[in-house]
């Protein structure tokens, strides 16, 4: 089957399945399934706006309320992750996944499906060692810490995933997988970003998390975006016994969604002819999430998982077949994940703005749902009831944030030794944040929500790339850097047509420098998004 796979979609839906549908239209190709790695974007009100980690003045509604409202619906399968630009408010109502609007399904903050008997993976959010051993702890209002945190990878959902056996066919990440560029045209990724430099060469580049997963998984296909260039990786893993075949990872990074950028990519994948074409759980998933649901967490406590070093009583929590077989027998082998969603905010009214919406914390019926039907505690009830009995907190008191702020992770070490999740040093394709710009977004911001009818991007050109199935690695010295490909070409094709009216781009001010040290750089990218202090290269 033809899986398409986009980068960092920024909440430009109509701009993504325009383009599915014009390759459609003028090469014969349908995609049946489109994965996005993060930044998503289902900013459903003014309210979901407040709780993105951006400026104020980069808030914009863009398109995903007309899909959440059934205004719209996405015209192909649509299955995607967190990232670190996201109405972390809404993502949350769905720890175990669900979907956000009819025909697009989130992962969760890490979770397992299957479609037409590919299984496909994920985690969400991106990797800070500060945060790394913390339950989830975040609700609705936030504050300046936790409209942040809230969506840092945490250990437990690394611990779950680490317990699957069977092998994946496709794992998404949002940040890159620490030491992946070293399996690719690292010197072509230093030529187009030349600021991953110091990274690169200390190894610091990417989440450490996103990596032993790598290792343990060893996914046939790997997706990433987060860094906003296109880079390919092909690594071969070593086999645990003799008996154990080789196995290996092509690993891709995708760009960013933006005219005349090639942020989407078709490949092929073998599947089973058999399988229905309805999204499925995937029983082993499922068998784990009840094996490990006695290690939910929802303080802001640091802890470890359990491992054999002597101080737990048990560490392997991976499941058996007869564990399995259970799951299949509760579900009477019937897997298709039901079409429940459920609106749970009101959608944005072009016609009737209401900037002084707030965030609630709110309970999904789909995760209530899930949770009845195999016995899980419900994340988000278990943090209300916190509230509720003063044990927990959705806001944290200024004290104990100072002494976190200033703490961080000496007292907190993680397992890890650094907390690089990505771009630790400028990147001029992000916009970065001023001084000024934190303490207003929640509280005073202003909201500044697309019009009625927004400049829609034109249909006269596609971003796409045709992935053949091999998607092999070329050498540096063989590498076309002119047309910054970054996997072999052979069999591929590329769309390039420019829009005959093509818009011009915006270029930041120069009150907008992160420092003196550093050049104005003219942009011809669209402004999208940073978090400034820890996560400006977020």
């Amino acid at each position: 089957m033809k899986v398409a796979v986009a980068g960092c979609c920024h909440g430009a839906l109509d701009k993504m399945y325009e383009t599915l549908e014009l390759l459609q239209r003028r090469h014969n190709v349908r995609p049946d399934l489109l994965l996005c790695c993060g930044d998503f974007q289902a900013v459903r009100n003014e309210a979901d706006l407040r709780c993105m980690a951006v400026p104020a003045k980069y808030r914009h509604m863009q398109t995903f309320y007309r899909y959440y409202s059934g205004e719209k619906k996405a015209p192909v399968l649509t299955v995607f992750i967190g990232g670190n630009h996201e109405a972390s408010n809404h993502l949350q109502e769905l720890p175990y996944g669900g979907w956000v609007a009819p025909n697009i399904y989130y992962l969760g903050y890490a979770g397992v499906v299957r479609f037409r008997g590919v299984r496909i993976g994920g985690i969400s959010g991106i990797f800070k060692s500060h945060d790394y051993r913390k339950g989830h702890f975040e609700c609705p209002p936030y504050n300046q810490q936790t409209i942040r945190s809230a969506y840092h990878v945490r250990n437990i959902e690394v611990f779950k995933l680490k317990q699957l056996k069977r092998p994946i066919d496709i794992f998404m990440s949002h940040d890159w997988p620490r030491s992946i560029y070293h399996y690719g045209n690292k010197k072509q990724l230093l030529k187009m970003k030349s600021f991953f430099r110091q990274e690169v060469e200390s190894n610091t580049l990417g989440s450490p998390a996103a990596s032993e997963l790598l290792q343990h998984l060893k996914p046939t296909y790997w997706f990433s975006a987060h860094l906003h260039v296109k880079f390919a990786a092909f690594m071969q893993h070593e086999a645990n016994s003799k008996e154990e075949l080789p196995k290996a990872t092509k690993f891709l990074a995708l760009d960013k969604c933006l005219p005349h950028r090639d942020f989407l990519q078709i490949i092929d994948v073998e599947h089973d002819p058999n399988a229905g074409d309805s999204l499925e759980y995937d029983a082993e998933w499922i068998a784990v999430l009840k094996a490990t649901n006695s290690l939910v967490n929802v303080t802001q406590s640091t802890w470890n998982m359990p491992e054999k070093n002597g101080l737990h009583a048990k560490w392997d929590y991976s499941v058996t077949e007869e564990a399995i077989k259970e799951v299949l027998e509760e579900l009477n082998h019937d897997l298709k994940i039901p079409c429940n969603f459920t609106l749970t905010a009101a959608c944005y009214d072009p016609s009737k703005p209401q900037k002084n919406m707030e965030p609630v914390h709110t309970i999904n019926p789909q995760t209530t749902e899930f949770c009845a039907q195999f016995g899980l505690t419900d994340i988000n009830d278990r943090i209300q009831q916190a509230k509720e009995e003063g044990s927990g907190r959705g806001e944290c008191e200024e004290e104990e944030e100072e002494e976190m702020d200033s703490t961080g992770s000496a007292e907190e070490p993680s397992e890890y030794n650094t907390d690089n999740s990505g771009l630790s040093s400028f990147n001029p394709d992000e916009i970065m944040l001023d001084e000024e710009g934190g303490d207003e977004d929640l509280s005073t911001c202003s909201v500044d929500p697309s019009p009625d009818h927004p400049p829609e991007f034109s249909t006269s050109f596609s971003d796409i790339r045709i992935m053949p199935d091999s998607m092999a690695v070329s050498s540096d010295d063989a590498m076309d850097s002119n047309n910054e490909e970054l996997e072999k070409s052979g069999g591929s094709k590329q769309v390039e047509e420019k829009s005959s009216t093509e818009r011009s781009l915006k270029r930041i001010s120069g009150d907008e420098n992160i420092n003196s040290g550093v050049k104005k750089i003219k942009r011809r990218n669209q402004a999208i998004y940073a978090a400034e202090d820890e996560d400006k290269t977020d």
